[in-house]
């Protein structure tokens, strides 16, 4: 007999069939109250009692990809369906059958970040048409974890093109192979980037789950913009195996979802220490959240206000209510925290890149035995260039030719650049988390998404992304307001390896405000939806 959360589960599916049977339209996208409108809790309580299959899910997700990827609003997340989807969902179900389920994401569908390894039939290629056949020979160490949970690796989701590391001239969510990705909230609005095309997919509702990756911003930048939740890992807590890299110091992969318990099942799900990694840490979870406690009595909350974009009058407003709601759950706030970042931080860390970026993708294409025609990035500079009218025809590859240039990780110029970077930037935040017994260090993630701009590239107004990613610290971003109908999000930035505290300040936050919203696939911002 079904009670309690089992009969809201129920009802929800018997709408999602009688829709069915009224439209007599099988890929009719489907509506708020659907199986794709369910939470990930909600996924889980149903195929553990039988009430739904993980080949139901999987197909209502296929659906709505079709309904509002490749046609509809066309928001171009997907670039790549997993042939073999349903029948791994098929063999979910039997395992279920006769055993019950194999893990915590027994039958729910995940899309990855299209530079993460898949060992099937699916490409890695970061967006580059230079990797366009590439096809990995085994799963990166946390997509075997995924799987192991007993998810179904649904597809691949667009990125900015080498993770927005070819051009400073970039467009965010726009690649040679998979075109632009577009804002679910406004279309002619950037998705931030690079992990575009995962952050999108899981607020249109085309994946319960997905994973992105981050050198500097790009899990938590594209999870504000598109007003979900992604979680970016203390580096090392998910190993970087498998991952088309671009700095070993600040990479990792992260966890997108709707809730914030959603996006902790990813993370618990993906974590374990991986013996290729020297990084790799053993988990120290559990980092689901504590459901039972939504408040935040005893948590210190630093308040920084010093981030780039601070002048932005209306995220301001988003920011001090956010501040007010964590005071009315109980915290004790710190405001402000002052961070003093050294001027030449930013230029330190950017030479980091060049450096690491250079080592580590020659590293990755030596060790991948595939067929494909570049072996080097100094062969990927000469593809790019053989194929500028297909590969370059919005911007260059001005950063590939620079880091280029750069020499091996023992240059004198390197390790000094990884000294004014990563090392000052742990030393100034682990001292203001000392001097004020902080718990947290909250601060907005972005402004509001800017117009989709192929002649000018990227307009990057706000940002804080750069405590955590220089540092290596754990961020979770979850969705905190609205300027003019586009979401945005507040980050929670903790101590390392400190996730579970992180997550658990997150969920109250996210369970007090409940500031998420659907997005409506608007063409653009008018002036009705902008003053609501």
């Amino acid at each position: 007999m079904l009670q309690g959360d089992g009969v809201e589960v129920f009802v929800r599916v018997l709408l999602l069939v009688l829709a069915s049977l009224l439209t007599g339209c099988a890929t009719a996208p489907p509506q708020r109250d659907s199986l794709v409108a369910l939470s990930i809790q909600e996924l889980q309580r149903a195929i553990a009692a039988g009430e739904l299959t993980s080949v139901e899910v999987v197909r209502a997700y296929l659906a709505r990809i079709e309904a509002l990827d490749d046609s509809g609003p066309r928001l171009n997340a997907v670039v790549e369906i997993n042939p073999d989807a349903l029948t791994i969902a098929a063999e979910r179900d039997a395992a279920f059958a006769s055993s019950g389920v194999v893990g915590p994401l027994h039958g729910i569908p995940v899309i990855l970040k299209a530079n993460i390894d898949t060992g099937d039939a699916m490409a890695t290629t970061a967006g580059s048409m230079a990797l366009a056949g590439h096809r990995a020979r085994a799963d990166a160490f946390h997509v075997a974890r995924l799987r192991a949970a007993g998810a179904v690796i649904l597809g691949k989701a667009n990125l900015s093109e080498w993770a927005n590391f070819r051009s400073e001239s970039s467009v965010s969510g726009w690649s040679s192979l998979g075109g632009q990705t577009r804002n679910p909230f406004s279309t002619d609005r950037n998705p931030c980037g690079s992990s575009s095309g995962s952050a999108v997919a899981v607020a249109a509702r085309m994946a319960p789950l997905a994973v992105g990756t981050e050198t500097d911003g790009s899990i938590v930048c594209p999870a504000g913009s598109n007003g979900v939740v992604g979680i970016k890992p203390t580096v090392g807590l998910v190993s970087r195996g498998g991952i088309i890299p671009i700095a070993h110091t600040q990479d990792t992969a992260g966890p997108m979802a709707n809730t914030v318990y959603g996006a902790a099942l990813g993370l618990e799900s993906m974590v374990g220490e991986d013996p290729a990694d020297p990084s790799s840490v053993a988990p120290q979870g559990p980092y689901v959240p504590d459901t039972g406690r939504i408040d935040l009595n005893g948590v210190r909350v630093g308040v920084w206000r010093g981030y780039f974009g601070s002048d932005n009058d209306a995220v301001r407003n988003v920011f001090d209510s956010n501040v007010a709601a964590l005071a009315a759950l109980g915290a004790e706030i710190v405001d402000p925290v002052v961070i003093e970042i050294p001027d030449d931080l930013a230029q330190a860390e950017y030479q980091v890149l060049l450096y690491e970026f250079k080592a580590g993708l020659n590293a990755y294409l030596a060790s991948h035995e595939v067929d494909r025609s570049v072996d080097t990035l100094a062969e990927i500079i000469a593809f790019n260039a053989a194929n500028a009218a297909e590969v370059m025809p919005i911007f260059g590859q001005d950063i590939l030719e620079l880091a280029a240039t750069k020499g091996d990780l023992r240059s004198p110029e390197y390790l000094d650049a990884l000294a004014k970077s990563h090392v000052v930037m742990r030393t100034v935040l682990d001292g203001v988390i000392a001097a004020h017994a902080l718990d947290v260090i909250v601060a907005p993630v972005n402004g509001p998404s800017w117009k989709i701009d192929w002649v000018n590239g990227d307009a990057f107004a706000l940002s804080s992304s750069q405590l955590a990613a220089v540092s290596g610290y754990p961020s979770v971003a979850v969705p905190a307001g609205f300027v003019r109908g586009l979401p945005i999000g507040l980050a929670f930035i903790g101590a390392p390896f400190d996730e579970r505290d992180v997550i658990q300040v997150a969920y109250a936050f996210e369970q007090h405000t409940r500031a998420r919203r659907e997005p409506d696939f608007q063409p653009h911002v008018d002036l009705e939806r902008a003053l609501r």
